[in-house]
């Protein structure tokens, strides 16, 4: 058997897929893109398993003191070489992923936090070193290493973090936040989302908002916050989403970098296949695949190519979205149900899409579900009607077995348990 690339099957990490030779589809153009256009606050926002953390790992070795250049050699953003001179390995960055604050209480959450913040400030100990931090600046350093970090320290710890790193370096700093919105999505969940939605504000606000010490930030999530919930004040504030052109093939795979892949592991004849299952969203003007499917088919189809495709997006978590439509359908359940019957055969139905929904709000109305459905990747628009109104469509195979199977096996549910009430 000929000898092939590994495929980074659930690696997120950019250094240990350049470095342990994993095949790796160049990405950081986006680099060049954040740049060019600058923006002092960033914020990505696109469903689940499209590559978001692992642009954000990207960032992360590009950018750092002390980065291995040759993680980049041949890669795309090393034509540019006065780009490369400016800001390669220029600037201290901190880097958290907020992925793990899932939490069944306030308390338990912030505690989650506490600890994020407490190891990514211990990365940076060599500060202590030497004599640029005085004992004032060096206590202050301590107080966000050690377990009982107060509610107070827990607030300004980045921004804190931020200034010791500037003074020490005697460079802007570099903040990523990856996975913003989880928090705020599991106290949705568990009860907590005031409280939640209070300390994340605080937090951001305070490391985002007039700080000297940032170079700038890039945030990653699943869906837009309402700019009032979390982001209040931040007048530095950029977001891109799916709707947006910008950037709009820089998460997830465009066609020819499918076609390309599909060729190295010798699979060109799945193309079509590949395509009626993973493609069909659209960001921007791009069309795209979801990237998750796409390496793990290829994955499976070396070992075994007479497999039938699967619907790997689902099993990477609940479908709690899909849950909450059918729950909060009410009196137009009915509607509801014939507008998914719709999608599901591949027609197009038309709806007004809000993107600043607060978490509190996405299943307050069948409008906010309708757009959290396309915000969460369930559907994708085909063209725009107006400003806010879209004609959405169920982007590919994989997600109409999933509507189909899921959603219309819930209506069914509730529809019985209906029957059976007096």
């Amino acid at each position: 058997m000929a000898e092939f690339i590994k495929l980074p099957v659930g690696i997120e990490n950019f250094e240990k897929i350049r470095r342990d030779g994993f095949y790796y589809v160049d990405k950081t153009g986006l680099i060049e893109q954040l740049l060019n256009n600058w923006g002092e606050v960033n914020l990505f926002t696109r469903p689940r398993r499209f590559g978001k953390t692992l642009n954000m790992s990207m960032f992360k070795c590009f950018f750092e003191i002390g980065t291995d250049q040759s993680l980049f050699e041949g890669l795309y953003i090393s034509k540019n070489k006065a780009l490369c001179d400016a800001y390669m390995g220029k600037y201290p960055v901190i880097s958290i992923s907020l992925k793990g604050v899932n939490a069944d209480s306030y308390e338990n959450a912030r505690s989650l936090l506490k600890r994020i913040v407490m190891e990514e400030a211990k990365m940076h100990r060599i500060i202590m070193s030497g004599n640029r931090l005085d004992d004032i600046d060096k206590a202050e350093y301590m107080s966000l290493v050690t377990g009982d970090m107060g509610e107070d320290t827990l607030v300004y710890s980045m921004k804190t973090l931020t200034a010791l790193l500037e003074k020490y370096y005697e460079k802007k700093v570099i903040v990523l936040i990856d996975a913003y919105d989880v928090p705020l999505a599991k106290a949705n969940e568990n009860g907590y989302y005031d409280q939640m939605v209070l300390l994340v504000r605080n937090l951001f606000e305070n490391v985002l908002k007039t700080n000297s010490s940032l170079k700038f930030a890039v945030l990653t999530g699943c869906l837009r916050v309402a700019k009032e919930s979390i982001f209040t004040g931040l007048n530095n504030f950029k977001t891109n989403s799916i709707l947006d052109e910008e950037y709009d093939e820089t998460f997830g795979f465009v066609d020819d970098e499918v076609k390309e892949m599909l060729h190295y592991y010798g699979q060109d004849t799945h193309y079509e296949t590949v395509k009626e299952w993973y493609d069909g969203y659209r960001f921007g003007k791009a069309d795209v695949y979801c990237p998750w499917d796409v390496i793990n088919y290829c994955d499976a189809h070396r070992r075994n190519p007479m497999l039938p495709p699967e619907n790997y997006w689902t099993n990477t978590s609940g479908n709690d979205v899909l849950k909450h439509f059918i729950e909060s359908a009410g009196a137009a359940k009915g509607l509801a149900k014939t507008d998914l019957e719709r999608l599901v055969n591949g027609e197009i139905v038309e709806k007004d899409i809000r993107e600043d929904l607060t978490y509190n709000e996405l299943y307050a109305s069948m409008d906010n579900l309708w757009s959290t459905l396309f915000m969460a990747g369930y559907l994708t628009h085909k063209d725009r009607v107006d400003t806010k109104r879209f004609r959405l469509a169920v982007p590919n195979r994989e997600i109409r077995n999933i509507i189909t199977e899921q959603v219309l096996a819930l209506f069914k549910q509730n529809v019985e348990k209906d029957d059976q009430r007096p």
